[in-house]
């Protein structure tokens, strides 16, 4: 193993998603919008859950978390893209980059376990909702959510550990916007073969099973949707998965793109465009699709907005 200070990288250079300046204006305007956005609906989404006691539910729970995660990945990349468009600087240390990657990951894990835990909500209410309140107890809840955040810390470090003992020398361009894994790997010129077997396992574990386990949850779902008598009662059963299901559809579609896809049919492109789609894209939808389908935090949205402008008046 080599020990860590034998880098010659004492920086790394993020080209961002376009080489050319003239794409630069437009790309800081639009992704200022979208951070700007996703910062004030996730926490629109915390405070709303936060001050209604109606929405101190299991579902409304892992809501709340999933916005903070959603806040805190977001807030993990764009705005250190926004400072090197705007200040023209694309450099990063080495150390600030593993920092950013460590997050990235943590945070990115977090995302995805968090969403399988709420597709699993949905299955006990929907398939058990007799003893919904006596599965999805409190400590069961603490166990979905808390797990989680200590796992996340761990993998996301052993990635750092290992990423940390490998040596960079010559190219030091990312053609990256931020610190990834993936073209990190490709700049070393030391044997990667452990991180790569490190990412197809946690891969496995944080992306491929929560998929897998979502998947399952939603076939016994289904199953019991089809099983109620009245097209009613399936049309409102349907509705309070519909939003989850979107959220996995744009999730997923983009991480198994970048990490379970053969390297072959993988660019530097597809790489960005795909980490555009989970980093800022998706943390700044996930709020409208969870609230413009939902009554009940519509309710708390409007209650809570209301509350602002009476105090502010």
């Amino acid at each position: 193993m080599e020990p860590w200070n034998q880098t010659s990288a004492s920086e790394f250079i993020l080209l961002g998603l376009s080489e050319k300046p003239e794409h630069e204006t437009l790309l800081f305007s639009l992704f200022l919008c979208m951070y700007v956005v996703t910062v004030i609906g996730n926490l629109l989404i915390i405070l709303a859950i936060g001050s209604d006691s109606h929405l101190h539910t299991p579902m409304y729970f892992f809501l709340a978390n999933l916005s903070l995660v959603d806040f805190c990945l977001a807030t993990n990349t764009v705005p250190k893209m926004l400072v090197n468009i705007q200040t023209r600087s694309k450099s990063i240390s080495y150390p600030c980059c593993l920092t950013q990657m460590y997050f990235f990951h943590f945070f990115g894990i977090m995302d995805s376990v968090l969403i399988a835990v709420m597709a699993y909500d949905r299955f006990v209410a929907i398939c058990h909702p007799l003893h919904y309140t006596t599965i999805m107890s409190p400590r069961l809840c603490g166990l979905l959510t808390g797990g989680p955040w200590v796992t996340s810390c761990f993998l996301s470090l052993t990635h750092i550990l290992l990423m940390a003992r490998l040596v960079f020398c010559g190219n030091n361009e990312l053609p990256h916007y931020f610190c990834d894994l993936t073209p990190l790997l490709r700049l070393s010129c030391t044997d990667t073969w452990v991180n790569k077997i490190f990412v197809l396992i946690v891969a496995g574990m944080v992306i491929a099973t929560p998929f897998v386990c979502i998947l399952a949850s939603y076939a016994r779902i289904i199953v019991a949707i089809l099983k109620v008598p009245s097209a009613g009662g399936r049309k409102k059963a349907f509705s309070t998965c519909s939003s989850h299901l979107s959220v996995v559809a744009l999730f997923y579609g983009t991480t198994i793109g970048v990490y379970l896809c053969p390297s072959s049919v993988r660019t530097a492109v597809k790489e960005k465009a795909s980490a555009v789609m989970y980093t800022a894209v998706t943390p700044m939808l996930n709020p409208f699709i969870y609230s413009l389908r939902n009554r009940d935090l519509k309710g708390a949205l409007r209650k809570l907005t209301n509350r602002k402008v009476s105090s502010s008046s």
